[in-house]
């Protein structure tokens, strides 16, 4: 058996192996292979039965705070006016120090307070009887809130922790020579109060991303 203070010595070894390597990797110069992808202009503005609604282009500002290579934002509403929010950012390389943030630290600078935070298990549309784990948060901001599902997406595989998603990071640089990635967000409206109103917005978010799981195919490249 393990004893705790063996276990923490091994977890604290880990994780420091892992800022080494971290470290060594972004501040590498080899030239990175350029994965082929097309440009979210050219995305579909029909999902499925949802129709896109152009939003406006991020600020000059934050775009230099991301780094994004390239980005979409936009809505998409439904033939019963359900509408989601859509975001999804890709970066060609990460090796420069513009790397992904995550979500959980951007909501509160633009006033949106994270009430609850939990990871959730949906099945893969692009593989029958697989299934990916994305982040699912309630965000909210006076009296509106919002359900929010995110996740870290690169070579066709789709991560909910920021830990891991580092940790491929690391990985992928090694062996692929490759670290870009994205985040994708789709976000719902929660109207009215009460766990009812919660499940509708979350039921919204979840059809919506069963739709847009293989319409990402190219645009985010395998």
């Amino acid at each position: 058996m393990i004893g705790t203070n063996t276990l923490t010595r091994r977890v604290v070894f880990v994780v420091a192996t892992l800022v080494v390597a971290f470290a060594a990797v972004m501040r590498a110069d080899r030239r990175e292979s350029a994965p082929s992808r097309t440009t979210f202009a050219t995305f579909p503005m029909q999902l499925g039965h949802w129709q896109g609604i152009e939003q406006p282009p991020l600020a000059p500002d934050v775009l230099a705070v991301l780094g994004v290579t390239d980005y979409i934002t936009r809505v998409y509403v439904s033939p019963d006016k359900a509408a989601v929010g859509l975001y999804s950012g890709y970066w060609n390389s990460q090796r420069q120090g513009d790397t992904i943030h995550s979500p959980l630290n951007c909501l509160p600078g633009a006033g949106w307070e994270p009430m609850e935070h939990s990871m959730m298990t949906l099945p893969d549309p692009r593989a029958t009887g697989n299934s990916i784990t994305v982040n699912r948060v309630l965000i909210q901001k006076g009296l509106d809130r919002q359900l929010v599902l995110y996740w870290y997406q690169s070579h066709d595989r789709i991560v909910a922790s920021e830990y891991w998603g580092k940790v491929y990071l690391v990985s992928d640089a090694v062996l692929l020579n490759r670290t870009d990635g994205a985040l994708v967000r789709v976000t719902a409206r929660v109207a009215g109060d009460g766990p009812d109103a919660i499940q509708s917005a979350e039921t919204v978010a979840v059809n919506f991303v069963k739709t847009l799981l293989p319409a990402l195919h190219g645009y985010l490249p395998s």
